[in-house]
């Protein structure tokens, strides 16, 4: 059970920096990336998961890699964004992969669609911080590092290694 809350700790702690990272320079530091990744080998094994489960899930945290790459070669997603998605990739292995890239698409296009909706407006920000002004400059990045934070803490719930940890907090 500690296991599982010092991995959950981690896990969204990490996000939430990146995402941070992401809104305020539009850039997610590597070392975000590979503690998320390098972690989870350590948890996984502390956690009594197989070293083929855990081979599996660098696995497919590399798959994810190469369509990251692919992704920034095409100028959608940034090189902070695609080494995130495969972090984070590694943490769900194939059980959540599918509600981390659900709610990672889905919030990724609402926040782009405000975004977008934000930069058509012309809003007078009296006293608002820089990063706000970079946001709403036209042909600005998207912090995709948001969507990714999203879908990561929305697929804790299908996530084992980290599960466990939830039921500390239900009545």
């Amino acid at each position: 059970m500690l296991l599982a809350l010092l991995a959950l700790i981690l896990f969204a702690g990490l996000l939430i920096y990146a995402a941070c990272s992401d809104v305020a320079s539009l850039t997610i530091p590597n070392w975000v990336s590979l503690a998320m990744a390098g972690a989870f080998p350590v948890f996984a094994l502390a956690g009594g998961m197989s070293l083929g489960a855990i081979g599996f899930h660098l696995l497919l945290g590399f798959g994810m890699l190469a369509v990251g790459f692919c992704l920034f070669q095409f100028n959608i997603i940034g090189g902070g964004d695609a080494k995130l998605l495969a972090a984070v990739t590694v943490w769900t292995g194939l059980g959540a992969l599918a509600p981390f890239l659900m709610w990672t698409a889905l919030s990724g296009g609402a926040f782009a669609l405000i975004l977008l909706l934000a930069r058509s407006h012309t809003l007078m920000l009296a006293a608002a911080p820089p990063f706000v002004y970079r946001l709403l400059t036209p042909k600005t990045g998207v912090p995709y590092g948001v969507a990714i934070m999203i879908g990561g803490l929305m697929a804790i719930p299908s996530i084992p290694l980290i599960n466990g940890a939830l039921t500390l907090f239900q009545p």
